[in-house]
């Protein structure tokens, strides 16, 4: 197995926790077979998703899709499409994935959805422009590890399986340590880190050999995040299905009808894709108004935005 390559991504401080996991799991792909490779998001120029939708306007439109910012992202993106399997390990700063991670998610979100690069895909087809990449149509193994300063942990596993669902990768392990202070004195967790490397390398090599680890209250993507609603109503945070929590002999359950729209699946994707094109339809012509550029020029000199003056840093 010697040609499949597992990749792990620390979003710690440089030689801390997240990069001892990192290299532990790392040590059990090789032992599992696998040729490794380390990234520290820290090295790396990353900027933060503006928001502007330039690479959903291009693959809506045909051609091909792609980022207008030119930082380390494409490379990056690079090195985690070119690999047979991806570890993320990242530390858990305010009770959920540090804001390293959620760039890296903010980035990869809506240009490299699956569901939106499959509109691109036929647009491309129809117009004979540049097709999306294959490989984001790969249905790739990724492990999920985090390390928590305290037990103040609760939102880690849906922050990172959301770069899962978004690029309909299949999730092999999402798991948090509280209370890591001292993980490479912890040989029970230096252990489970190489385990997870092991079931990577074998799921990435054969998804067939390794079911994805299943535990939460959601009966469909197994998260335990919700969205509670005053008339009793609740939304599961990842999937996005809507239904209601009840209790039953001792624990909670999450009943729900429908899940077509589920966002971890390629049908939900395709019909969220499908409610975007019709509101950006709908709303596109409202943007020719002379109402809208009157308002728009005045918001935009409204009030002046303030910033630090420049050089003052010691």
């Amino acid at each position: 197995m010697t040609h499949l390559k597992i990749l792990a991504v620390s979003g710690g401080t440089k030689h801390g926790n997240n990069d001892s996991i990192c290299k532990e799991a790392l040590l059990g792909a090789e032992e599992a077979g696998a040729s490794v490779q380390f990234i520290r998001l820290h090295d790396l120029d990353l900027r933060h998703c503006t928001g502007c939708g330039a690479c959903m306007k291009s693959l809506f439109s045909g051609r091909g899709g792609g980022c207008v910012l030119r930082d380390d992202f494409a490379w990056l993106r690079e090195q985690i499409l070119d690999a047979g399997g991806v570890l993320f390990s990242i530390p858990v700063f305010e009770k959920g994935a540090a804001g390293i991670f959620h760039t890296v998610l903010d980035r990869f979100g809506p240009g490299n959805d699956t569901g939106v690069n499959a509109v691109g895909l036929q647009r491309a087809r129809d117009s004979g422009g540049p097709e999306p990449d294959p490989r984001l149509f790969q249905r790739k193994a990724v492990a999920f590890l985090g390390t928590g300063g305290t037990d103040y942990t609760t939102r880690f596993q849906c922050d990172c399986a959301m770069l899962a669902t978004l690029m309909l990768w299949r999730t092999v392990a999402c798991e948090v340590f509280d209370w890591t202070k001292y993980f490479i004195l912890e040989e029970r967790r230096i252990a489970r880190a190489r385990e997870v490397g092991k079931l990577l390398a074998r799921a990435a090599e054969d998804p067939s050999a390794v079911g994805p680890e299943r535990s939460g209250v959601c009966p469909h993507c197994r998260c335990s995040n919700f969205y509670l609603r005053t008339d009793g109503s609740a939304e599961c945070c990842l999937c996005g299905i809507k239904g209601r929590i009840e209790a039953a002999e001792g624990r909670l359950r999450f009943l729900f009808e429908d899940a077509s729209r589920a966002y971890d699946t390629l049908e939900g994707k395709l019909l969220h894709a499908e409610d975007i094109q019709k509101n950006q339809a709908a709303r596109s012509e409202l943007r020719e108004t002379e109402v809208f550029r009157q308002r728009k020029a005045y918001y935009s000199a409204l009030i002046e935005a303030s910033t630090p003056e420049r050089g003052g840093w010691s």
